[in-house]
């Protein structure tokens, strides 16, 4: 029977690897995996809505009062926060595991839609660059709507704005927001590889057992 499949993006369907990234960029000051979490931690922070990278995620924030923001925070240069910010959507390359999932619900006659913590001009790229956009039914992007996971309301929106079935499987990486889809009643899988999603999306019985890829 179809059923409803909502998808986070950066970490599940895009690649998001920041400590990667730091080291790809800046590796004179960011040498070994430390430092680059050293780095994380001050760029990104925990999850607060108030936080500095939460404010661009809500769409509040534009890139360039953003760099200066963290810079005065943490004293790192406000040209090499900028030269961060510009090279995240090269990096959110398609997972092709989640990809090759995502066409098979599809063709499985699965109603699939995304919710994702995003600024808008990283939304913009992602959507241009990916023609397996077109597969999604609807999506949420948090900068559209000036809401953020792990916060109830932007499942509420989602709920609200979308013809849901009953309780929708949800995939993300994170936990804290795979805790908040729990609370608001959908059916969560943490995400850690395409073939563990497959596995249990199998286990759902949102996937058949003969699609494409071994279990």
């Amino acid at each position: 029977m179809s059923q409803d499949v909502v998808f986070d993006l950066g970490g599940v369907v895009f690649r998001w690897q920041p400590l990667v990234l730091l080291q790809e960029l800046f590796p004179r000051q960011v040498r070994n995996e430390a430092e680059a979490r050293e780095w994380a931690s001050q760029i990104f922070q925990t999850f607060h809505p108030d936080a500095d990278w939460a404010l661009f995620d809500l769409g509040v924030i534009e890139p360039e009062p953003l760099a200066q923001r963290i810079a005065a925070r943490t004293g790192l240069a406000e040209a090499d926060l900028l030269h961060l910010m510009r090279n995240i959507p090269p990096h959110l390359q398609p997972i092709p595991g989640t990809v090759d999932l995502i066409h098979e619900l599809k063709a499985q006659g699965h109603r699939l839609y995304f919710l994702s913590n995003m600024p808008a001009g990283y939304a913009d790229h992602l959507v241009r660059e990916n023609d397996f956009f077109a597969l999604f039914e609807e999506g949420i992007f948090s900068a559209h709507v000036k809401q953020i996971k792990p916060l109830p309301d932007i499942f509420a929106t989602a709920q609200a704005r979308w013809p849901l079935r009953g309780a929708p499987v949800f995939i993300d990486d994170v936990q804290h927001n795979i805790d908040a889809a729990a609370l608001h009643g959908w059916r969560p899988i943490r995400f850690e590889t395409p073939q563990q999603v497959r596995s249990a999306l199998v286990g759902l019985h949102c996937l058949d057992v003969g699609s494409s890829g071994s279990l």
